[in-house]
């Protein structure tokens, strides 16, 4: 077992060799990245981190597909949408994420999006919020109006112990910036020192073999428990090693 200079040191050459542009390509994240604009990197993103279960390359190529029958302007689809380009969307499928899902996620970001020029105020409405309490109250927010009972499989929170990997990914990108620029950095109302690791099978696994993660549950109590170790490495930026402990993992990295 490493020490933990000796630990931190190799996760922080981790985290320099995956924090890194050439990294984005191969990612979720490359779909906001195709964006300049806040709002369209805010939808894009929210999708692309909604999306992101399985296999990478299909992920991407779902989230392209999505953007490209947006007409590349997510934002302005969403304000100004009809129902010519509604019908672009009926076709579109993405594993159990169907177009009944689809059309609610334009309709919430319809409606947000009239009364707010960001995402930001739908999971931190209030200053002083915590990542817990932000995608708790998105998950209320996200489903206060009507909608079907399947689509609420999309968007999890942690009042239901869900370790919330996508969206704790989403926060990450919005939230966390540095000089390599994989994460946008756009939201200013939370600190990156207040993020939660996204915890998935890949994360979760090298935790666990270099003795950050001791719970067996990859669940909301397992991401906060390896959030808290990361801290002991960096406390301002703990999530920076999702980088290292995530890189590890896709290229099956065994300690």
């Amino acid at each position: 077992m490493m020490q933990q200079t000796e630990l931190k040191r190799w996760l922080d050459r981790k985290v320099l060799q995956y924090n890194h542009p050439d990294f984005i390509a191969q990612d979720p994240v490359s779909i906001p990245h195709l964006f300049s604009e806040k709002q369209d990197i805010e939808i894009a993103g929210l999708f692309a981190a909604v999306f992101a279960w399985g296999n990478r390359t299909t992920i991407i190529r779902k989230g392209l597909d999505l953007m490209q029958r947006m007409d590349m302007q997510p934002y302005q689809f969403c304000l100004q949408h009809d129902e010519r380009k509604i019908k672009k969307l009926l076709s579109f499928k993405h594993r159990t994420f169907q177009a009944d899902d689809l059309l609610y996620f334009i309709f919430f970001l319809h409606h947000h999006y009239q009364k707010h020029d960001s995402l930001e105020t739908a999971f931190f409405p209030r200053t002083g919020m915590n990542i817990e309490e932000g995608l708790n109250y998105f998950r209320t927010y996200f489903f206060s109006y009507e909608h079907l009972r399947r689509t609420e499989k999309h968007i999890a929170a942690p009042v239901q112990h869900s370790a919330c990997k996508r969206l704790n990914m989403y926060l990450r990108w919005m939230i966390r910036k540095d000089k390599n620029k994989v994460d946008f950095g756009i939201w200013k109302s939370v600190s990156p020192s207040a993020l939660i690791c996204p915890l998935d099978l890949h994360v979760s696994r090298i935790a666990r073999s270099l003795h950050l993660l001791k719970r067996k549950q990859d669940d909301w109590q397992a991401a906060v428990e390896l959030t808290e170790n990361l801290k002991r490495f960096d406390k301002k930026d703990p999530v920076k090693y999702d980088f290292a402990l995530f890189g590890m993992g896709v290229e099956g990295a065994y300690l």
